[in-house]
């Protein structure tokens, strides 16, 4: 285990949290994602890959296989999440670890599932950012598996990997080289808790209201000023607060108001929408729609929608994922490793994949509270998806 932690201490050194307010201005939209990738690069080259980087800032990893067999992809991403302090991580590896919550400098990670790694490895923060193990985890236990693969000279079938930037921006899959993907399918390397498998997600959706006011000074207001700013606000207090991510879990769905800026004459409102059923996601959009309708008929403001379905779940888009599948948990079994299928709260790299016909499951990293100052990973979860990754190698042949 000793180099796959070096990996992943190596990896989230790289300064990568990303920037939704350049993405179509830059890619990746930071520098520090970039480095990453490029590092990355030079690794699957001196480990003897054929590899590929070009202007898309995917980095795919080509191994010839040495047997017959389907060919398979493993993918992870290098960007951190902007929701909270992504660079400049300091990590702190708690060896032997005695039970009980963590101490960090700013806060107390107190989390039930530590206790299965009693006597183990943790990796945190120092409490003033997150950890980065969504998704550097991910790329250490592809780069370990492949390292471990040719270093034992094991029989394989043609194995492919790709390293993609601003995943956490949706922008991720943006010009992915997918004519050169000769894999049947796709394993994304991006999940959380040991154990899970997901081979479902949300379906996303973005609606951006514009809402256009008529500033009049405020001492003559009366009957003629319409604020843009209350306007937008509105429409955010009259989304159901039920069916918001802090109030829902499960199969359930949400609206979530990502954003709102502006002034007295113009605002901008930005809201996600999630549902594992297209048919209820796009159910969501028109409340939003009658919503906005209502909001500029009462205030007199005048209001323009964009909707856009940023992914689909990848059970409806691709839904032969019987044999990815399959391999997961024949080698898990295999391996003494128990997994149980879920679905992911959320959208991965795989869903683009998904809706082109490419099966794409996700797997476990062993992180927990990802996008938080109080993130961790066991090493021991780490190191059993990299075995993991190897058995669905040997499931393939």
């Amino acid at each position: 285990m000793q180099s796959l932690e070096k990996r992943f201490l190596d990896y989230i050194s790289y300064d990568t949290e990303s920037d939704p307010s350049l993405v179509g201005k830059r890619r990746p939209t930071t520098e520090g994602q970039e480095r990453l990738l490029e590092h990355l690069r030079d690794e699957l080259e001196s480990l003897g890959l054929d590899v590929h980087y070009g202007s898309e800032k995917v980095v795919r990893g080509y191994l010839k296989g040495n047997a017959p067999g389907p060919a398979i992809a493993f993918m992870a991403h290098v960007d951190t999440s902007d929701e909270t302090k992504g660079n400049g991580v300091k990590p702190i590896v708690h060896r032997n670890y005695s039970g009980g919550p963590i101490k960090l400098q700013t806060l107390i990670i107190a989390d039930e599932d530590l206790e299965l790694y009693k006597g183990g490895t943790i990796i945190t923060s120092d409490g003033t950012t997150l950890l980065g193990a969504d998704d550097k985890a991910g790329c250490a236990i592809i780069m370990e598996a492949v390292s471990r693969l040719i270093a034992s000279g094991e029989k394989h079938p043609d194995i492919e990997v790709y390293f993609t930037p601003d995943e956490e921006t949706g922008s991720g899959m943006n010009d992915f080289p997918v004519d050169m993907m000769k894999a049947v399918c796709c394993y994304t390397i991006d999940g959380g808790r040991e154990g899970e498998i997901e081979a479902e997600c949300f379906n996303g959706a973005s609606v951006k209201v514009h809402v256009k006011g008529n500033p009049v000074h405020l001492g003559y207001g009366r009957g003629r000023l319409v604020n843009a700013v209350t306007a937008a606000s509105r429409i955010v207090s009259m989304l159901p607060g039920a069916e918001s991510p802090e109030a829902t879990d499960g199969r359930y769905g949400y609206y979530y108001p990502l954003s709102i800026k502006g002034c007295t004459e113009e605002a901008e409102l930005e809201i996600l929408i999630r549902d594992f059923s297209f048919e209820c996601l796009n159910a969501r959009i028109e409340a939003v729609k009658s919503i906005v309708d209502a909001i500029s008929r009462l205030y007199h403001a005048s209001c323009s929608i964009d909707s856009e379905v940023t992914y689909r779940n990848m059970m409806e888009t691709a839904p032969d994922s019987a044999e990815a599948l399959g391999r997961i948990f024949r080698a898990g079994e295999k391996l003494g490793i128990p997994l149980y299928q879920t679905a992911i709260r959320g959208g991965t790299d795989g869903a683009w994949l998904a809706e082109r016909g490419i099966p794409s499951p996700n797997i476990f990293t062993g992180g927990h509270s990802f996008h938080s100052n109080s993130e961790w990973i066991a090493l021991e979860a780490m190191e059993r998806a990299t075995e993991l990754v190897l058995g669905i190698i040997r499931e393939a042949l």
